[in-house]
């Protein structure tokens, strides 16, 4: 009868352990997504804009350029560090 007791503590304790680390990777995962829908990640977005500079160095395309230029305008006025604006002449 111990044992049976013992057990089902054991079950209970555990099944509070799983629901409240899913609780936790519920909110952890709400709060990235809320955080990446934002798009005020700097550090991202210049990320994005480097990989987008290295795409064009290897087409130079010229729409692409524009694009990146308007990109580029955008991303200088919120964040840091500047980025050079290119020039697509």
């Amino acid at each position: 009868m111990e044992n049976y007791v013992m057990s089902l503590q054991s079950k209970l304790i555990s099944q509070k352990t799983k629901f409240r680390n899913l609780i936790f990777a519920f909110f952890g995962i709400s709060i990235l997504l809320v955080l990446l829908m934002s798009g005020n990640f700097c550090g991202i977005q210049h990320m994005v804009l480097v990989n987008d500079l290295k795409t064009y160095e290897q087409s130079l395309d010229p729409e692409k350029c524009e694009l990146l230029v308007e990109k580029i305008d955008l991303f200088n006025e919120k964040c840091e560090p500047e980025i050079e604006i290119l020039d697509c002449g």
